[in-house]
C-alpha cells in the first residue's frame, strides 16, 4: 500500500490530464457554447462549467486550473504563444493577427494555427490545380503541436506529418474579407472536417498556402473515377451518414459550407471528411458586390444560388443530394454537356442529373427531397443525419432496410463491372466544357426555380425496368427555341 502511494505521488504532472471520449465530447466548441449530442440528446456546457471541464479534461499540472480540451490549458498556452509572437512573421499584418488570435483563443490543440516557413517542409510534390489554387503534398518533419510537455518544458509535436499545401492564386495581397471568411470556419473544430494546421508562403510566387491535413485516398470524384472494387449499398449509406454528420456539425455551429461538391469530400482510411470550408474562392477579391462574385462548381449549386440568392443551409443540402446521386450512379453530374448558361437555365427549370435504374426507391426519395427546387421542402442536416443513422443501425439480414436494398446491390454490381470495363478501355468520355473546379459564374435573368412537371413518375416501381429509364427522362428539360434565342442574346450582351 505504501509503495503504491509513493508511485502515485511521483507521477509526472502531465498525467493530471484525462483522455477525452471524442464520441461523447465533440471538440468543436467556442468558449461558453453548448452543443447538442445527437446520439444521447444531452446538452453539455463545455467551457464555462468548471466542474464539467475538470471532470472531462482533468487539471493543468502548472496552474492547477481545469483544462479546456485534451491535454490543453488555454491560459497557459496562450501565454506561451504570445511570448513567441516576436520570433515570426508572415510578412502580412492581417495574416499575423489572424494566426495570433487563433493561438490566443485556442481551447484545444486542433484549434490554433501556426506560421510555418516553407523551408520547414520537404518532399513538396505537385498534385493538381483547383479553381483558385494549386495543390501540393509535403512532409512536415516538425509536425503540429499536440500539447505542452511539462517535464521537458517544450511542445510535444506529431512529427513527420504528411500534409497538403493549398497554394492560393494571387494571394500575395490576400483580402481581409477572405481571411474573415476562413476565420469564421476555423473558430470551430469539427471531427468530420479537414484540419487546417497553419499558413505558409511560396518563396517563388509569394502566394500564401494553407497547410491542411492529408487524406491518403484522395477525393470522392477521383475515387469514383479510379476505384476497382465494387462498393455495396451498406458502405454507401455509411458514407452518406459520415458526410451528413459533418454537415450537421457545420450547420450546428451556425455555418454554411457553400462549396460542397465531390472534389472536397476526402477519404482517409475508409473515413470521409469534408474539406475547404471557406477556401473555394479567390483570395484577393472583396465581397462588396457579392452578387457579382458568385463562384463554385455549377452542377452542385442550388438553383436559387444560381439566381443570385445567398448560400444557405438548404443550398448545402441540395449539394449533398447531387453528391449522393453521384456516388450511386458513379458518374459526375452533367458530364456529357457543357456547364454553361443553358445548363443553368435548365437547372432552374427542373433539370437534375440522371439517376441510375439501380437506385433503391428509399434513396431516390431522399435524393429527390434534397434537390427540390423549393429550399423549404428540403430536409435539414439533422433530418438527414437521423434517417441515415437509423438505416445504419438497422442494417442486418433480417431488417426491412436490407430486404429493400439487397436486390439493387445485385443490379448495381453488374453495372459496375460494365463501367469498369469501359473505364479500362477509355470508353467513358467527359464533355470538354464540363468543368468541375470552382470558377466565377455570372448568369443573368434566370427563371424562377421549379421542379420538373413529370416528377410524379419518379416514385413509380418502374425504376427496376430494363427499358428506357423514366426517371432520367423526366428530369431532363427541353428548352424552346425562344429560350435559346434569349440565352444567346444575354450572352452576347455580357460579351459586349
Amino acid at each position: 500500500m505504501e509503495i503504491s502511494k509513493k508511485i502515485s505521488k511521483e507521477k509526472p504532472r502531465r498525467y493530471l490530464w484525462k483522455n477525452v471520449d471524442v464520441e461523447k465530447y465533440q471538440r468543436h466548441v467556442i468558449i461558453g457554447s453548448t452543443i447538442e449530442s445527437e446520439d444521447t440528446n444531452e446538452r453539455i456546457v463545455y467551457m464555462k462549467d468548471l466542474e464539467k471541464r475538470k471532470q472531462v479534461y482533468g487539471i493543468c499540472g502548472e496552474c492547477n486550473e481545469p483544462g479546456t480540451g485534451g491535454r490543453w490549458c488555454q491560459p497557459c498556452n496562450a501565454k506561451r504563444f504570445k511570448d513567441n509572437f516576436k520570433n515570426w512573421t508572415s510578412g502580412n499584418k492581417d495574416i499575423d493577427k489572424f494566426i495570433q488570435q487563433s493561438q490566443l483563443d485556442a481551447v484545444y490543440c486542433e484549434k490554433y494555427l501556426e506560421w510555418i516557413p516553407f523551408e520547414n517542409f520537404k518532399d513538396v510534390t505537385y498534385i493538381t490545380k483547383g479553381g483558385f489554387s494549386k495543390i501540393y503534398s509535403a512532409i512536415w518533419p516538425e509536425g503540429y503541436i499536440w500539447y505542452w510537455d511539462i517535464e521537458n518544458q517544450k511542445w510535444w509535436r506529431q512529427s513527420n506529418e504528411k500534409v497538403v499545401l493549398k497554394c492560393l492564386d494571387n494571394s500575395s495581397d490576400m483580402s481581409k474579407e477572405f481571411l474573415n471568411e476562413v476565420n469564421s470556419h476555423l473558430q470551430i473544430h469539427l471531427l468530420d472536417v479537414i484540419k487546417c494546421h497553419g499558413i505558409s508562403k511560396d518563396p517563388v510566387t509569394k502566394n500564401y498556402m494553407f497547410v491542411l491535413e492529408y487524406c491518403n485516398n484522395g477525393n470522392l470524384r477521383n475515387y469514383l473515377n479510379n476505384y476497382e472494387n465494387y462498393v455495396d449499398y451498406k458502405s454507401k449509406i455509411q458514407a452518406f451518414f459520415e458526410i451528413a454528420r459533418g454537415l450537421l456539425d457545420i450547420h450546428n455551429a451556425g455555418k454554411v459550407h457553400k462549396y460542397l461538391h465531390s472534389g472536397n469530400i476526402l477519404f482517409d482510411s475508409n473515413l470521409l471528411y469534408i474539406s475547404d470550408l471557406g477556401m473555394c474562392q479567390p483570395a484577393n477579391v472583396n465581397n462588396d458586390k457579392k452578387e457579382e462574385n458568385l463562384c463554385g462548381v455549377l452542377p452542385y449549386l442550388a438553383p436559387e444560388v444560381l439566381r443570385g440568392y445567398q448560400y444557405t443551409k438548404a443550398s448545402d443540402i441540395y449539394s449533398f443530394g447531387i453528391i449522393m446521386n453521384e456516388f450511386i450512379s458513379e458518374e459526375s453530374p452533367y458530364n456529357d454537356i457543357p456547364h454553361d448558361h443553358v445548363l443553368a437555365v435548365k437547372i432552374c427549370k427542373g433539370m437534375r442529373p440522371k439517376l441510375s435504374q439501380e437506385t433503391p426507391k428509399l434513396l431516390v426519395d431522399l435524393i429527390m427531397k434534397c434537390w427540390d427546387a423549393n429550399p423549404e421542402n428540403r430536409p435539414t442536416a439533422k433530418e438527414l443525419y437521423q434517417i441515415l443513422n437509423k438505416w445504419n443501425k438497422e442494417w442486418n439480414e433480417n431488417s426491412e432496410i436490407y430486404s429493400k436494398i439487397k436486390e439493387y446491390d445485385k443490379l448495381s454490381k453488374e453495372k459496375f463491372k460494365n463501367r469498369l470495363s469501359k473505364r479500362t478501355s477509355n470508353d467513358i468520355q467527359t464533355h470538354p466544357q464540363a468543368i468541375y473546379t470552382s470558377r466565377f459564374l455570372n448568369f443573368k435573368n434566370l427563371p424562377e426555380p421549379v421542379n420538373s412537371s413529370d416528377l410524379s413518375s419518379f416514385y413509380s416501381d418502374s425504376i427496376q425496368s430494363t427499358s428506357a429509364n423514366p426517371i432520367s427522362e423526366c428530369l431532363d428539360v427541353q428548352l424552346s427555341e425562344l429560350d435559346l434565342i434569349e440565352i444567346d442574346q444575354e450572352e452576347n450582351d455580357i460579351d459586349e
